[in-house]
C-alpha cells in the first residue's frame, strides 16, 4: 500500500499538482525526481497495491536511481561509523555491515518506492558526521571540523524533510552536542570567548542551517505544485487563488 501512496505523490510533482500528505516533502520531492529523469511521465493511477504498471517507466523511483542507490550506501555508512570512529576494529566493523547487508528488511525496502531507505540514508549520514566531526574535537575551527560539523545539519535537515521520525536523531545529535559543550565549559584553559566561538558555530551548523534547508524545502515543494490537486481544501481561499485550474484561481480574496 505504501508504495502506491508514495508512487502517487510522485506522479503528482512529475504533473506539478498540489497534493497534502502528513509527512514533509523532501523524500517524495526526490522520488518524482528520479522518476523524471528515468523517463517517467507521471500517468501511472497508483489505485490500489499489485497494480501492474505494464509499459510505465517506474525503475527509476523504485530501485535504480533512488531507493536501491541510497540503499547500497548503509553498509559503507555502517561501516565507517564502526570502523573509523566508534570501536575502531575492522572485524566488527565487517560484521556489523554485514549484518546490515543481509538483513531481509533492509533488502525488501529497497526495492520499493518508499520513503525508508531515503530516510535511513539521511539518519546514517548524520551519525557518520556527529562522529566524524567529534573525532575532530582536537582541532577545532579547521576546514575538515566545519565540514563535518556543516554536513551533520544537512543530514539532520534531510532526515526531517523526508519523515518526523528525523527528530530522533536530532535528539541524539542534540544531547550530544550538549555534552560536547558542558566539556569544553568545564574546561579552565579554554576562555569564555572561545568558548562563545564553539557555542555559536552548533548554533549556526546545527540549528540555523537545517531550519534554512527545512524551510527550502517546502519553499520548491510550493514552487513546483502550481497546479490544483487533491490537496486544495485543506487550505484557505487566498491560497486556492494561487492554483492554476482551482475555479477560485486568479480571483481577488479579501484579507
Amino acid at each position: 500500500w505504501d508504495e502506491t501512496h508514495f508512487g502517487k505523490m510522485g506522479s503528482y510533482y512529475i504533473n506539478r499538482t498540489f497534493f497534502f500528505d502528513v509527512h514533509p516533502p523532501l523524500g517524495k520531492m526526490l522520488i518524482g525526481l528520479a522518476g523524471y529523469l528515468s523517463g517517467y511521465d507521471g500517468t501511472f493511477p497508483f489505485q490500489k497495491p499489485g497494480d501492474r504498471y505494464e509499459q510505465h517507466n517506474y525503475v527509476g523511483m523504485r530501485g535504480v536511481r533512488l531507493c536501491r542507490l541510497l540503499s547500497s550506501w548503509l553498509a559503507f555508512l555502517c561501516l565507517s561509523i564502526q570502523m573509523l570512529e566508534l570501536s575502531k576494529s575492522l572485524p566488527a566493523a565487517l560484521l556489523t555491515a554485514f549484518i546490515l547487508i543481509f538483513d531481509t528488511g533492509c533488502i525488501t525496502l529497497s526495492q520499493y518506492i518508499l520513503l525508508d531507505p531515503i530516510l535511513m540514508f539521511f539518519l546514517m549520514g548524520a551519525v557518520l558526521s556527529m562522529v566524524k566531526c567529534n573525532s575532530c574535537a582536537d582541532r577545532p575551527f579547521s576546514a575538515s571540523w566545519w565540514f563535518w560539523l556543516s554536513l551533520t545539519g544537512v543530514s539532520l535537515a534531510g532526515a526531517m524533510g523526508v519523515k518526523f521520525v528525523g527528530l530522533f536523531v536530532v535528539l541524539l545529535v542534540g544531547l550530544n552536542t550538549i555534552y560536547d559543550l558542558w566539556d569544553l565549559l568545564g574546561n579552565l584553559s579554554l576562555s569564555l570567548v572561545m568558548f562563545g566561538k564553539h557555542l555559536l558555530a552548533r548554533v549556526l551548523c546545527l540549528i540555523v542551517l537545517p531550519l534554512a534547508l527545512y524551510t527550502a524545502m517546502f519553499a520548491v515543494h510550493f514552487a513546483v505544485l502550481n497546479r490544483s490537486g487533491p490537496g486544495d481544501g485543506f487550505f484557505s481561499s487566498a491560497f486556492q487563488s494561487q492554483l492554476i485550474g482551482n475555479n477560485l484561481h486568479n480571483v481577488s480574496v479579501p484579507e
